[in-house]
């Protein structure tokens, strides 16, 4: 059994310092076990050698009050740490803060037994006849906490009331989880492979450099400049947290994470040349050779900075900074500084793949695709980068393998194709055509060539026979079931540790009968999205969430906003329409979330007729399980662990029906947590066998089809794999033990997609 420690560093710094000036017994760590031990366990004499030591308090962080130095997040917690008392106390007292029931030990002796939680320190004082048990010297003092549900936190001190003593406060935490956990494709990264792959599938070219491998780093305080000496070495594009990056050290609010690195050029560019960056978390600034060449803001989106005019012959280097508060109104999503519960380890940094473009003067910058189902029609708009050329033009080919399906030209920059007898793209048959776009000046030459692929399909929504409002995709209607899929990994946290990794994944799933993934509060790399639109799976997209939240009312009457600031909202739509701007191209994408269950909920009408307004070609669901409006396209129920849905409601009936979260059955699988000494929990409790864990799974599908008759049209079932402390995964959270086989899972959902 295995307690990690947070801050266990400098925390017996913190000790050691403390010593010297006599406060030893504030400042003494504790022995301590999760296991219950020995009954000679409160005895002085009782060998706690092999248990573990650490500075109290013991708990969680989100323990209103509480001072947390270790973290304590089982049920049971057994202490002993010995205090050396000068003389015997006038008012002998105990100072503690115990959530929940505690019982105090003095020298073998029960001195104090507490019922419930308090939620401050209180000063008890201890009888007389238990103040017989102090001692002049040393004494023993043992506690045991037991805590059931909610916060929790112990914290115990012999003291002399006359004398309260002044604790300090914990020590910013450092280091996060240091946790066994590795996937076979984490076992596998070096300098050499990471990331290599090109990361805009959409839009590709031949002229390209990854700068993906070892960087320098270092961390300074937020209001210094560049550090004058690097710490060490980072792999890139692993966040510093992150097991993979080498360092797996937390990045402090009021600190600045600093990185460098060299390349080459041998020939100076023709054109201009491009840094980009497919994600940085959160808020950076870049140099090349000392000149600042752009900042940015925004932890979850690609960015470019054109680097033509700052470039030299030869060497030359990069310097990022980067500073993530995670929190406040930043976007964050499941990030948090103290991760616990549905909450995970913060992500600081570059995490995606960072790499040089050579690009013509006048190139090619985006591409927007649209596609009718049933005219078969793609129309192609283009942004083009630089001045415009008298003359230009644009041609694009579209290809079914060898053979051309269409071809266009334009003199401006949208391309029209007619494609006859197009094959459409489905989960059933995820057909791509090949696009080829080329821009050519006044004289004919070409300037600039592309490579990128279209699906050609149609999303919408269609009443059944008994009036049900259904998805539709091509105009035919599909019931849309899938997993809700937080994309953590326990070696890269946001970043997968390979692209190998992730087709694993989607395969896995596609095999287990699944045709939809909703993908919660997190934006994949791009390269996620090519592979769904390859393998042929529906993707609703949530946006990152952050900020203040509502209150919850889920589908009752009259909701409520939270209270945004002007300047706030405006970044946070900002990241909404970068997000889609991104992501728009991938057909496998046919829902946007803009937010659920009222985290960062906020002028959800302008929100939601935005995004209605922004991408007419996909549905909105505004909020998932979250507080109602009726804008966009869905209505989303929570309920767990069971599926349910309120149909009662009136308010529904011109909206498409879906539970988009339920089950969340848990499983521990030994060998395979993130933290054995976690509250590792599934929704429900946990069962007591596998069996009965499948069992659950079976009535959460066999309920989910009784409601698909009833009109749902959707249901997404929590979770892909284990996430950190949660358990409820189909997968472990390494991704190395199915709990349940593709095989079963398909024979069990089979009723679903009928």
């Amino acid at each position: 059994m295995r307690l990690h420690t947070l801050y266990l560093t400098l925390g017996l710094l913190f000790v050691l310092v403390h010593n010297s000036s006599g406060q030893d017994n504030i400042a003494k760590p504790w022995h301590y076990t999760l296991r219950k031990p020995d009954a000679r366990w409160t005895l002085p004499n009782f060998d706690d050698d092999k248990w573990q030591l650490g500075p109290g308090g013991f708990g969680t962080a989100d323990t209103p009050n509480s001072r947390v130095f270790t973290l304590w997040e089982s049920t049971d917690i057994w202490l002993r740490k010995s205090v050396s008392m000068p003389s015997i106390p006038g008012q002998p007292a105990l100072m503690i803060f115990h959530d929940e029931d505690a019982e105090v030990y003095l020298n073998g002796q029960e001195i104090a037994t507490f019922k419930g939680f308090v939620t401050a320190y209180q000063i008890v004082p201890i009888s007389a006849e238990h103040a017989r048990q102090i001692r002049v010297g040393e004494n023993l003092l043992a506690v045991h906490c037991r805590q059931t549900t909610g916060g929790q936190f112990i914290d115990v001190h012999l003291i002399d009331a006359e004398e309260r003593p002044k604790l300090p406060d914990p020590p910013p935490a450092t280091q996060p989880t240091i946790s066994p956990l590795i996937t076979t494709w984490g076992t596998e990264v070096t300098a050499e492979n990471a990331w290599t792959e090109y990361p805009r599938p959409h839009l590709q070219r031949q002229q390209w450099t990854n700068l993906n491998g070892q960087w320098d780093y270092a961390i300074t305080a937020a209001a210094l400049a560049r550090p004058s000496q690097w710490e060490g070495k980072i792999l890139v594009p692993f966040a510093i947290e992150s097991k993979l990056s080498g360092v797996q050290r937390l990045l402090a609010p009021q600190e600045t994470l600093w990185y460098h690195r060299d390349f080459k050029l041998d020939l100076l560019p023709t054109g201009r040349l491009l840094l980009n960056f497919e994600a940085v978390d959160y808020q950076c600034q870049v140099w090349i050779n000392d000149q600042r060449v752009g900042d940015h803001i925004g932890g979850n989106d690609p960015f470019s900075f054109d680097i033509t005019d700052a470039i030299r012959l030869g060497e030359n280097s990069v310097v990022v900074s980067v500073q993530d508060a995670t929190g406040g109104a930043q976007l964050t999503g499941k990030q948090r500084l103290r991760p616990q519960g549905i909450w995970y380890t913060r992500v600081s940094g570059i995490w995606q793949t960072v790499w040089l473009e050579q690009v013509a003067a006048r190139s090619v910058d985006s591409l927007s695709i649209k596609t009718n189902a049933k005219l078969g029609t793609v129309n192609v708009t283009a942004t083009l980068r630089g001045q415009a050329g008298t003359g230009e033009r644009l041609s694009a080919t579209l290809r079914d393998g060898s053979q051309i399906a269409a071809t266009a030209t334009a003199n401006g920059h949208t391309l029209q194709f007619q494609v006859p007898q197009a094959k459409l793209w489905s989960p059933i048959s995820p057909f791509l055509y090949d696009l080829q776009i080329q821009l050519s000046d006044g004289s004919g030459r070409v300037v600039d060539e592309v490579q990128s692929y279209v699906g050609i399909r149609s999303v919408g929504k269609i009443k059944d026979a008994a009036g049900h409002w259904r998805f539709a995709l091509n105009g035919e209607p599909i019931f849309h079931w899938g997993p809700l899929d937080q994309g953590w990994w326990p070696d890269g946290l946001l970043t997968p540790p390979s692209d190998e990794a992730v087709l694993f994944e989607i395969q896995y799933l596609k095999d287990a009968g699944f045709n939809m993934i909703r993908k919660h509060i997190k934006v994949e790399p791009r390269r996620y999205y090519y592979h769904c639109d390859r393998i042929g799976m529906l993707v609703w997209q949530d946006q990152v969430s952050g900020g203040l939240n509502p209150k919850w009312t889920r589908f009752q009457p009259n909701p409520e906003d939270a209270t945004w600031t002007d300047d706030d909202h405006q970044q946070f739509m900002h990241e909404f329409e970068r997000m889609i701007q991104t992501l728009d191209h991938f057909p496998s994408i046919v829902v946007w979330t803009p937010f659920n269950e009222a985290w960062g909920q906020h002028r959800t009408m302008e929100v939601g007729a935005w995004t209605v307004k922004r991408d007419p070609t996909r549905l909105v669901n505004v909020a998932s399980g979250g507080n109602f409006w009726p804008v966009g396209d869905i209505a989303d129920w929570h309920e767990y662990p069971h599926p349910k849905f309120p149909f009662d409601n009136a308010r529904f009936g011109e909206f498409i029906q879906v539970v988009g979260e339920f089950g969340g059955h848990g499983w521990p699988v030994e060998g395979h947590l993130w933290e054995v000494s976690r509250r590792n929990w599934g929704y429900g409790g946990l069962p007591r066998s596998l069996d009965e864990y499948r069992e659950r799974f079976r009535e959460s599908i066999r309920l989910l089809a009784e409601l698909k008759n009833q009109g749902i049209a959707a249901g997404v079932y929590t979770q892909t794999t284990d996430v950190e402390g949660e358990i409820n995964g189909l997968l472990t959270y390494d991704r190395k033990v199915k709990k349940i086989s593709e095989s079963e899972l398909h024979t069990i959902s089979a009723p679903l997609l009928k």
